[in-house]
């Protein structure tokens, strides 16, 4: 149960700087993430290696991988 909080807990943290880093809301960027699989994918799945990562490190993946699979599949940028 504590694995669960604490990767909630990060990818709370790394949607509210992601967001804020692109001038959007946490809420907006939450579901252009979940439409795209990627709350689970890359923020929960891959938080062993991210949560290592200084947080502007995981701003930029966060971002680029959004950027990547909108542009893949034709979603908002």
């Amino acid at each position: 149960m504590e694995a669960t909080v604490r990767k909630t807990q990060f990818a709370t943290l790394a949607i509210g700087a992601t967001a804020r880093q692109m001038g959007i809301t946490a809420t907006e960027l939450h579901n252009r993430l979940k439409r795209h699989g990627l709350v689970r994918r890359l923020l929960l799945d891959c938080y062993d290696t991210l949560h290592a990562e200084s947080i502007d490190g995981v701003v930029w993946n966060v971002e680029q991988a959004l950027k990547n699979w909108e542009e893949k599949e034709g979603g908002q940028r």
